[in-house]
C-alpha cells in the first residue's frame, strides 16, 4: 500500500487527468499510514526469523525472545490484535499472573496459531486451561477450514 500511494503521487503531480487532484490528495493523505504500518512490520521480513519455540513434553515450554514460559504454568493463551500498530500478538498468561507477549508481525493466521497450539501445547496443559482452551476454539471450523482433527493424545 505504501508503494501504492507513492505510485499515487508520482501521478499525480503529472497532472495529465482530471483526477490528478484525487491521486495526489489520496496519495498524500493515506501515505504517513501506511509508512507507519511499513516500518512496524520490518522486523518480521527478516529471512530466518523465529517467532517463537514450542518444546513439547510433560516438562514442555514455550520459548519466545525474551522470555519462557512452562506449559504446565499457562493458564490462557490468545491472539490479540495490538490497537496501536495492528499487529497480532500472542498473549500467555501464566498461573503466577505474568503476561508474555511474542510479537508475530501479522505472520502466524489465527486459524494457525489455533492448530498449532492444539496440537503442540494442549495436550500438555493443565485440566482448567484445557477447558478454558476449548471453550475458545471451534474444532468444525479447523476440521473445515485447515483439515485439523485433534488427536487423542494420552496424559500420564
Amino acid at each position: 500500500f505504501l508503494i501504492a500511494c507513492i505510485f499515487l503521487i508520482v501521478h499525480g503531480l503529472k497532472f495529465n487527468s482530471k483526477y490528478s487532484f484525487f491521486y495526489l490528495g489520496g496519495g498524500i493523505i493515506f501515505t504517513p499510514f501506511y509508512l507507519y504500518i511499513t516500518l512496524w512490520c520490518l522486523p518480521g521480513f527478516k529471512p530466518g526469523k523465529v517467532l517463537l519455540t514450542i518444546v513439547p513434553g510433560d516438562k514442555g515450554t514455550v520459548i519466545g525472545k525474551r522470555s519462557t514460559v512452562s506449559i504446565k504454568n499457562i493458564r490462557n493463551i490468545d491472539l490479540i490484535r495490538n490497537p496501536i500498530n495492528l499487529i497480532n500478538d500472542i498473549v500467555i498468561e501464566t498461573f503466577d499472573d505474568k503476561k508474555v507477549k511474542i510479537r508475530t508481525y501479522n505472520l502466524l493466521d489465527d486459524g494457525d496459531f489455533q492448530v498449532i497450539v492444539d496440537q503442540y501445547i494442549f495436550p500438555y496443559m493443565t485440566e482448567n486451561s484445557r477447558k478454558i482452551w476449548d471453550r475458545k476454539i471451534d474444532l468444525d471450523k479447523l476440521r473445515e477450514e485447515d483439515n485439523y482433527v485433534r488427536r487423542e493424545h494420552k496424559i500420564e
